[in-house]
């Protein structure tokens, strides 16, 4: 067995018995499965002849065994096949026969992760390449019992592993997996504020994640809950599109004893799978920009034929993003507030703060969210967090069950400036957050008040959910004839009034918490005596700019100084010339 931090890199090895059998892109479909099996095998190995002696009794007396070989296990799953892995060597000859024997011999649940890995294909396709017992072999090698490798190691070896594989085949390695700091980070976020609620004994809650990935953001969870309070129990549910990062969450939660039925297969957006659902806690970390075209039109039907008793009745994004998407769907699943509230955290890129104007869609899901007063704080992360992008990004704490003081009020935190530089980066991710740094963001949430650093620079800042919206009037010139007079209507409504210019119109953007009459005398009528606003295009929007409120103006260098600089650099320059021309 190899040192901890080199198991990832022990199971890696497997490549180089691949290596001209199969494209790089392709080892993933090889490795992923067997490290699944090879964990399954090893967890069960301790109860294997007690599984078998009580299978050859329930089978005398022609009962159904599965239910007593699980209660053999202590987990909601079993071998009944006499085969083990080691076993298999022993049979040269006959190794993909008996390997095939061997996963029949797994429940239905289990069955279903092989068949998600496409695993029969790859047993058949080294077989043919001779590879089938060396690669067998191999993994024999490594003890991936839970007693050597604890979950959340295990779960960490996946996602290098698919890191590794995302980078060979030039996909997405963001699509599968989230930071583990930054689920920390969000977890705290979560459970900060329920502290007295989650420290009863017996306490059963539920957390959902509508794009598991492999199920990290479950399992960050679940292990946080434990430590808080070791008598607490709390049921997981997701739903995943890859389906090899489907097939390794439902292998994690099923070692964990969870209720693997909780985990759905499939596009959360076009086929939700847990309808009519709610939950006491969620994360989620949707893919960031990606356009949602595959599934427009069943989107659109939702939106447009079920409204608010929907998913999407607020409005739609863009097509080019639909992260916000994510956020309706959630926003759907939050537990009503008689049956306890529920609270979520959701990782979002910069645009939905601001992207689109009064009406657009997404102005729309931000109103329905600050009006509804749902949304508890928004923390921007630093750069470069995370593995595929460098970009910012902001968790977003959405809530039903708002503390008395927090109604109303949005906390902003800035926590772009606390990170530390990783060793050794990961694809994008070059920056990390360090326990302080989870903890003091943690502060910041929980104390809720205003707060700056020491050079004066905020970091916490608390708005009304009203500060973020405005009024967008529509601002109209008269229209003038040649002679420079104004053009009035000939009939109807019109009759007798000044007829706008099209090429004369503006908008104008008024807080909502401005008067649109007073600013519209204040701001307009000084400039263009004869303009007049136009109510039947006045639209509400809203906009949440970040970055401008954590904004400090730095005054510029004095002249002098730079003149001075600029001299010294021009008289550098001179130098060196002189130099190259003697």
């Amino acid at each position: 067995m190899p040192p901890q931090p080199a198991l990832s890199s022990f199971i890696w090895s497997v490549a180089d018995l691949l290596r001209g059998d199969y494209k790089q892109s392709d080892y993933g479909k090889v490795i992923l499965p067997f490290t699944v099996l090879r964990r399954l095998d090893c967890v069960l190995l301790p109860t294997k002849d007690a599984v078998l002696a009580e299978l050859a009794a329930k089978e005398k007396l022609g009962v159904n065994p599965a239910p007593f070989l699980k209660r053999k296990t202590g987990l909601p799953f079993f071998n009944q096949s006499p085969l083990d892995l080691n076993k298999l060597l022993g049979d040269p000859s006959n190794v993909a026969q008996n390997l095939f024997a061997y996963i029949q011999g797994f429940g239905p649940e289990v069955r279903d992760i092989f068949e998600h890995f496409e695993f029969q294909a790859q047993i058949e396709r080294l077989s043919k390449a001779g590879l089938l017992y060396q690669v067998t072999e191999k993994f024999c090698q490594v003890d991936l019992h839970p007693s050597r490798v604890s979950n959340a190691d295990m779960g960490t070896v996946f996602e290098e592993l698919i890191r590794k594989f995302a980078e060979l085949s030039n996909e997405t390695a963001g699509e599968h997996f989230t930071p583990r700091e930054i689920i920390r980070l969000m977890v705290n976020l979560l459970y900060t504020e329920d502290g007295d609620a989650l420290s009863k004994p017996g306490v059963v809650r539920t957390l959902y994640d509508p794009t598991a990935g492999t199920g990290g953001m479950l399992s960050v969870a679940g292990e946080y809950l434990a430590e808080l309070n070791p008598k607490a129990s709390l049921n997981v549910y997701g739903q995943e599109l890859n389906p090899e990062s489907f097939a390794i969450c439902k292998a994690d939660m099923l070692i964990k004893g969870q209720n693997v039925d909780n985990i759905v297969f499939g596009n959360t957006l076009s086929d939700d799978g847990h309808p009519g659902e709610h939950f006491d806690y969620m994360l989620s970390n949707p893919p960031f920009g990606v356009e949602w075209k595959k599934v427009e039109k069943e989107v659109r039907r939702e939106h447009e034929t079920q409204g608010f008793s929907g998913r999407f009745g607020p409005g739609l994004p863009r097509v080019s993003d639909g992260s916000m998407l994510f956020l309706l769907h959630l926003i759907s699943k939050m537990r009503p507030t008689g049956e306890g509230g529920s609270r979520f955290g959701i990782v979002l890129n910069g645009s939905p703060l601001f992207t689109g104007g009064a009406g657009s869609g997404e102005s729309e899901i931000r109103r329905y969210v600050l009006e509804n007063d749902l949304l508890e704080a928004i923390v921007g992360l630093p750069t470069d967090m995370f593995y595929n992008t460098g970009i910012s990004t902001y968790v977003w704490i959405i809530s039903n069950r708002k503390p008395a003081a927090r109604k109303g009020k949005v906390q902003l935190i800035d926590a772009s400036g606390m990170w530390q530089k990783m060793r050794k980066s990961l694809g994008s991710k070059r920056k990390e957050l360090s326990d302080a740094h989870i903890d003091r963001i943690t502060r910041l949430f929980g104390d809720f008040v205003e707060a700056q650093e020491d050079d004066g620079t905020p970091i916490s800042r608390i708005f009304d959910n009203e500060a973020f919206g405005y009024h967008s009037i529509t601002v109209e010139r008269p229209l003038r004839d040649e002679a420079g007079n104004i053009v009035l209507g000939q009939k109807g409504k019109q009759k007798g009034k000044p007829q706008p210019d099209a090429s004369l119109r503006d908008t104008e953007n008024v807080p909502y918490t401005e008067d649109v009459g007073e600013y519209f005398k204040r701001e307009v009528l000084p400039h263009a005596p004869d303009a007049w606003i136009d109510p039947d295009k006045t639209k509400v929007g809203y906009e949440i700019p970040f970055n401008r409120h954590f904004y400090v103006f730095k005054p510029p260098r004095p002249l002098a100084k730079i003149d001075a600089e600029l001299k010294q650099t021009t008289d550098r320059i001179l130098d060196m010339i002189k130099g190259l021309s003697a």
